[in-house]
């Protein structure tokens, strides 16, 4: 059953999960930005300003681990929470390939605003970051976002 009580858990432990596996395990790249994952789930369920406040809160703390780019993190994922929320007003239904898509290009989507956001002198090259890596952890941060999903019985409808 989908109750908001659910809802935020598994964000909150999706959110911690992140941050233990790609601080305290150090697996880095090698490991799901479940940051975004948390964000795109928990942007469904708030209105844009809500989407776009824990957007802002969740990139200051990735920020906080970085040196060089303070503050990409925050901007890119502010706008992805706005965007997540405001697809709960345009996309009505959940099903397995909204949610797999939503989640892919909102991963897509912070990478690209994130390499923006970096800077000329920080930045990798367009098609290395954007074309090549972006996409292949893009659809590994979708495809265990639907696993989360389905998994915590989060009640929507084509994945129970």
């Amino acid at each position: 059953m989908r109750t908001p009580a659910r809802i935020w858990s598994v964000v909150g432990f999706l959110i911690l999960l992140h941050f233990g596996l790609h601080l305290s395990l150090g697996l880095g790249e090698s490991a799901p930005d479940l940051l975004v994952v948390a964000l795109l789930i928990a942007a469904r369920e708030v209105n844009i300003g809500r989407g776009a406040g824990l957007g802002f809160f969740l990139g200051l703390l990735d920020d906080a681990f970085s040196v060089l780019a303070f503050g990409a993190n925050a901007f890119a994922l502010t706008l992805v929470g706005m965007g997540g929320a405001r697809t709960r007003d345009l996309f009505v239904g959940d099903s397995l390939l909204f949610l797999g898509s939503y989640l892919m290009l909102g991963k897509w989507m912070r990478d690209f605003l994130h390499w923006v956001a970096v800077g000329s002198d920080l930045r990798e090259s367009f098609v290395e970051t954007m074309l090549i890596q972006s996409p292949v952890s893009a659809a590994y941060a979708g495809l265990i976002g639907l696993i989360v999903i389905a998994i915590s019985g989060l009640g929507w409808e084509t994945i129970r």
